[in-house]
């Protein structure tokens, strides 16, 4: 690997896991106060298990990233699919801010629904470029999908 390989590998991690932090300043002081007094479903994991998910999804969304920037940018689809992956990670982003920020687990939901095909749309694009890239994007799509299903039924039960 070069220099300039391992620079963008280290970007790439660095980019997708700040997503996380920042979200998590919308996240992390609503947990005790408002999102402790939701009514949840049977199905809600406990607390604890959302960080090191996300924190293993981030590493794993960084290193599909790298593959394609550092490796494909030759590629005809490179720049969409760049496009494409940075709009969901805002989109990522953004949906803490409703949630969590908010505290509005309607718009979370409505937005988790646009995260969701924007990630499928991104794993589409990815391994029309990169096999391995998209693969890695997979275990995301599947979490958000299940996020999706509890933040609708938060929504529904509160």
């Amino acid at each position: 690997m070069t220099k300039l390989n391992l620079l963008k590998l280290v970007v790439s991690i660095i980019m997708c896991q700040l997503a996380g932090i920042i979200g998590s300043f919308f996240t992390m002081k609503n947990i005790p106060s408002w999102y402790s007094y939701l009514n949840k479903p049977s199905f809600n994991p406990p607390n604890w298990v959302f960080g090191p998910v996300w924190t293993l999804l981030y590493l794993m969304m960084g290193i599909s990233f790298f593959i394609v920037w550092a490796y494909h940018s030759q590629n005809p689809l490179y720049r969409p699919a760049i496009t494409l992956f940075i709009i969901q990670l805002a989109l990522n982003l953004l949906w803490s801010f409703l949630f969590f920020g908010l505290k509005n687990p309607l718009a979370g939901f409505i937005e988790i629904l646009i995260l969701w095909v924007a990630i499928l749309i991104t794993v589409i694009f990815f391994f029309r470029i990169s096999k391995p890239a998209s693969i890695l994007l997979i275990p995301y799509l599947l979490w958000v999908s299940f996020a999706a299903v509890l933040n609708y039924y938060l929504y529904k039960l509160n």
